[in-house]
Parts: C-alpha cells; structure tokens; sequence
C-alpha cells in the first residue's frame, strides 16, 4: 500500500499538469461600454442563445446547437459578447495552433445590436488574446464586412495565386 507522502506526491504533480496544461483558466472579460461586454468563458456560453442567431446566417443556414458547441469545443478560442442582462449578443470562435497561424470565423452579431461597435470589439479582444499573443498570421474570410475587419488591421490577400482551397458540400445534419 502507497503510503501518504507517496500519494500526497502523486496528487501535487497531477495538479501541476493539470494547471500546467491550462485545464485550470481564469476568464477573461472586457467591458465595451455600459450596456455590453465580452467574455471568453465558453462554459457560460448558451448554445441555444447561439443557434438562435446562427442559423439566419448565410454560411450556417439552419445550424444546430450541437454543431456549433461541437465546433466551439474544438476552437482555441471562442468569445460571446453580452447585453447587460447576460443575452448573448454577439459569438466568434478562432481556430488556431496558438504560435503562427489563426482562422477567425463564425464572426455574428444580434441583428438588434449591429452598428454599436460588438463585433469590431469582439474581433479585437481575441486578436490581442493571451492566448494567442504569439500568433502572427490571421485569416477569416468575409462577404460583407471587409469595412468593419479593415479597422482592427485586416487587409485583403496579398499573392492570392499562392494560397489553395478544398471547399466541400456542407454534410447534412
């Protein structure tokens, strides 16, 4: 039988992977105004709030909650933006190995609250991440919102004949 020095050991160093992993995160919130702020707890996030604004978008027609939670789930950040009554007003994710390269998508804001600054501010809280300090190259891809993405730094593709693409058919769900 272990003894308790030996126990005590193993539990303080699976505590210290466990923390050194992140596994153990603070949340990071950052007030836009007195009616809005943003956070980057995505326990907090209700998918259903999410879906509920998604599903009118033109790239995720009739998204379930279970995808965009899924897709949530395996994105190095995901950032809602909230009324002060804690509604969710405004959701993106990033995709990314947290050293080079990051993807920005799923960029959404509550038809009631555009034109306030959500989405511009949404999308400067997670380029200036902790998270993702390291990242030097950043990607989205946008039909409509080009003014609102030049203004934190986004530029249209430079050498486009360099970068490829698959582009598949959305799965049925």
């Amino acid at each position: 039988m272990a003894s308790r020095t030996t126990l005590f050991r193993h539990t303080v160093r699976k505590l210290k992977t466990i923390i050194g992993k992140n596994i153990v995160e603070k949340e990071v919130v950052m007030q836009i105004n007195d009616e809005y702020y943003i956070s980057d707890k995505i326990d907090k996030i209700n998918f259903g709030q999410v879906r509920e604004m998604l599903k009118d978008a033109f790239w995720s027609k009739d998204i379930s909650a279970e995808e965009i939670k899924r897709g949530a789930s395996n994105s190095a950040l995901v950032v809602a933006a909230y009324h002060k009554n804690n509604d969710i007003v405004g959701y993106l994710r990033v995709i990314s190995d947290k050293t080079r390269f990051a993807y920005l998508l799923d960029v959404y804001v509550h038809k009631k609250h555009r034109k306030k600054g959500i989405a511009r501010s949404m999308v400067s809280f997670a380029l200036n991440h902790r998270e993702l300090k390291d990242v030097y190259q950043w990607l989205l891809v946008t039909r409509d919102a080009h003014d609102v993405y030049k203004t934190v730094g986004f530029q249209p593709l430079q050498h486009t004949d360099k970068w490829m693409s698959i582009i598949k058919p959305r799965p049925d769900r």
